[in-house]
């Protein structure tokens, strides 16, 4: 396989209840061109921006799994990362396990609780996750109980480094993390208050053009805008939005 380094965000992953209104909704918000992947036995459906795949679609084949995003990163031995995150205090879900014609992954949790996958890719030219394109991964935000324990445990895992922390008030700090050289990312306290789950999470950021108008799609479309449109450091915008299924994820673009 080829070597690729560890966390680099690479995939976006979508559990639905609904793939064909799911399909439906973030194509008319995003823009993305969804079509079967053809795996047999299953209804997984992959999307694609600028030509880029970006993103998964699947229904869930576990009874009682949650309709969620799932952020995959990179492992250069899946196996061997997977078993750090046991011994750091995370747990396995899906042991590790090989995708024909697209690697080796494993379905993990932080010691906090907060799902997300790792992926030992055979190409590492992937490119779902580009700040610089539309409709592409731009950012993943943390929701957790512990972000200092969190961090510890990502560090320790990938490699991240802690970049600036923004005072947030009564809502704690905003502490951003980089991987490589480049943000890609943030990590802040889950409070009782705050919409969504109310375990930890990973909230994907997709890019769009214009925030306005990606916030009219969304109500369009038949989702929900939970927050904003709110002013962030570097002269961008975000909205914090739901699905037609109540999943939520968030977009990040110019005004």
């Amino acid at each position: 396989m080829t070597t690729t380094p560890n966390g680099n965000p690479c995939w976006y992953e979508l559990t639905t209840s609904n793939p064909d209104d799911a399909q439906a909704f973030y194509s008319a918000v995003l823009g993305w061109a969804v079509a079967d992947a053809g795996m047999p036995g299953m209804d997984y459906r992959l999307a694609s921006a600028g030509g880029d795949m970006v993103a998964g679609m699947w229904v869930p084949d576990e009874p009682g799994m949650p309709n969620f995003w799932m952020v995959y990163f990179t492992a250069a031995n899946c196996d061997a990362t997977a078993k750090a995150v046991a011994k750091a205090g995370g747990k396995v879900h899906k042991e590790p396990a090989d995708i024909p014609g697209t690697g080796r992954f494993a379905v993990v949790t932080d010691p906090q609780g907060a799902v997300f996958a790792l992926l030992q890719p055979l190409d590492a030219t992937g490119n779902a996750f580009d700040q610089k394109k539309t409709g592409h991964g731009n950012w993943h935000e943390l929701m957790t109980t512990d972000p200092k324990a969190a961090f510890t445990f990502y560090s320790g895992l990938f490699g991240w480094k802690a970049g600036t922390s923004m005072d947030m008030g009564e809502m704690g700090s905003y502490d951003l993390f980089s991987h490589q050289g480049a943000d890609i990312g943030g990590m802040m306290r889950l409070a009782p208050n705050m919409p969504g789950p109310s375990t930890p999470f990973w909230l994907p950021y997709f890019g769009v053009e214009g925030i306005d108008a990606a916030a009219k799609r969304i109500t369009g479309a038949g989702g929900k805008v939970v927050n904003g449109p709110h002013e962030v450091p570097g002269s961008a915008f975000i909205v914090v939005a739901s699905d037609p299924q109540g999943v939520m994820f968030a977009l990040v673009g110019p005004r």
